[in-house]
């Protein structure tokens, strides 16, 4: 909960956050948050996490956090040969990620990438990189803004290391400190 009314991000809980205005543009993206996103905590199958807004904990942000699997021939030849020689990989999927229209240009995406990547290297699981579906154009070069990879025969399917969001969160942390 925040306590200087500045949003937060967190689990989505369907008695407390109200997604109903939420509209991102994207008729797929506003359906799943408000008919969907719920079920699929419950069942277990995502974990959605929204940025909300006190005092009334309007959506205007969220994600989807999973497991998924990578397939070692999927990845780039130079990554794989420094990894086991297993053919299936673990991995962590960012299945959605999306902003409310009326709140755009004010970073809100990164704030949410960030979030969802420092959960993503704090989590007890193993995960080798975290993989994003992108839907268009403009998500491909969201994600490559921020340093995603392609997959070489999956021209919408990228992955960030996870050694690389370690580096990030590193580094971070040691301008912070400085």
């Amino acid at each position: 909960m925040s306590i200087d009314g500045r949003p937060i991000i967190e689990l989505l809980d369907t008695a407390r956050h109200d997604r109903s205005g939420f509209s991102c543009g994207v008729e797929a993206l506003d359906r799943y948050l408000q008919s969907q996103a719920g079920q699929d905590a419950r069942r277990r199958v995502a974990a959605p996490y929204v940025l909300a807004e006190p005092p009334s904990l309007n959506v205007i942000g969220f994600y989807t956090l999973s497991n998924t699997a990578l397939q070692a021939a999927e990845l780039p030849p130079a990554f794989v040969k420094k990894l086991p020689r297993y053919p299936v990989l673990p991995a962590t999927l960012l299945g959605r990620l999306a902003v409310d229209a009326g709140q755009l240009g004010r970073g809100l995406g990164t704030v949410l990438l960030l979030d969802a990547l420092r959960r993503c290297l704090r989590s007890e699981t193993a995960s080798l990189a975290v993989v994003v579906d992108a839907k268009d154009d403009a998500a491909i070069s969201f994600y490559e803004r921020h340093e995603f990879l392609r997959l070489p025969d999956q021209a919408n399917r990228l992955f960030k290391p996870m050694a690389e969001i370690e580096k990030l969160f590193a580094t971070a942390a040691r301008e912070t400190r400085a």
